[in-house]
C-alpha cells in the first residue's frame, strides 16, 4: 500500500486522489489486515473532509468578497468616468466666450449627492466633491490612497484574482466530494468482505469441527 500511495494521482492543486479499491483481496494481498486498512481509510476520509470544510468556508468568503470589490470598482470607474466628461466639457468652454460662462454661472462643478453604508441596515446621505483620489480599504485595519487610474487597475486585479481563486476553490470542493465518496465506498467494500471472510471461515470450522467428530 505504500507504493500505491506514493504513486497516487493529484489534482492541480495537490489534492490526492482517492483510489478506487475494485479487487479487495488483489489489495489487501496474502495476508490481509483489514483493521489496518479501515483506520488507513479512516484516517484519509478525516483529511478530506478537513480540506472540504476548510475550502467550503474559503468559498464563503469570496462569495460575500467578490460582490463587494465590484461594488467597489463600479464605483470607483463612475467617479472616473464623471470626471472624464467634466474635463472634456471643461475642454469644450475654453472655446466659448468668458462672458457666457459668467452668465452660465462659471463652470464650478456640482457635488455628487449619495448614499454610503455604515453598516448593513444603516446608511447616511453625503456630498462628494470632485476629487481625483479615492481611499481603499486592504485589510488588517489598513486604508491607503490612491489615484481613480490606480484604484481602477488595483480593484479589477483583485477581482480577477479573486473570481479565479472562486473557480479553483468551486473545482476542488467537487473533486474533496468525489474523493470522500470513493473512500466511503472503499471502507464499505473492505468491511463488507472481512465480514464474508469471517463468516465463511466460522463455517469451514463448524463443517471440520463435526467432521471430526463423526470420524470419532
Amino acid at each position: 500500500m505504500t507504493s500505491e500511495a506514493q504513486k497516487q494521482e493529484k489534482n492541480a492543486r495537490g489534492i490526492p486522489k482517492a483510489p478506487f479499491i475494485a479487487d479487495v483481496d488483489e489489495y489487501l494481498g496474502s495476508s490481509p489486515d483489514t483493521e489496518t486498512a479501515l483506520k488507513e481509510f479512516q484516517a484519509a476520509l478525516a483529511k478530506y473532509r478537513y480540506m472540504d470544510h476548510n475550502l467550503t468556508q474559503r468559498r464563503q468568503g469570496l462569495e460575500e468578497k467578490i460582490p463587494d470589490i465590484k461594488k467597489t470598482l463600479s464605483m470607483v470607474e463612475f467617479l472616473q468616468e464623471r470626471r472624464e466628461g467634466k474635463s472634456k466639457v471643461g475642454d469644450d468652454d475654453d472655446l466659448e466666450d468668458d462672458e457666457d460662462l459668467e452668465e452660465d454661472g462659471g463652470d464650478v462643478p456640482k457635488p455628487l449627492r449619495t448614499t454610503f453604508e455604515l453598516n448593513d441596515t444603516l446608511y447616511a446621505e453625503a456630498e462628494l466633491e470632485d476629487t481625483d483620489t479615492v481611499y481603499l480599504w486592504l485589510g488588517a485595519n489598513v486604508m491607503l490612497s490612491y489615484k481613480l487610474p490606480a484604484a481602477i487597475e488595483l480593484l479589477r486585479s483583485k477581482l480577477q484574482s479573486a473570481e479565479s481563486s472562486l473557480a479553483s476553490v468551486i473545482e476542488d470542493v467537487e473533486f474533496l466530494r468525489e474523493q470522500i465518496t470513493v473512500m466511503e465506498v472503499n471502507t464499505a467494500r473492505v468491511y463488507n468482505w472481512d465480514v464474508k471472510r469471517r463468516r465463511d471461515l466460522r463455517m469451514k470450522e463448524a463443517l471440520e469441527g463435526g467432521t471430526e467428530g463423526k470420524a470419532g
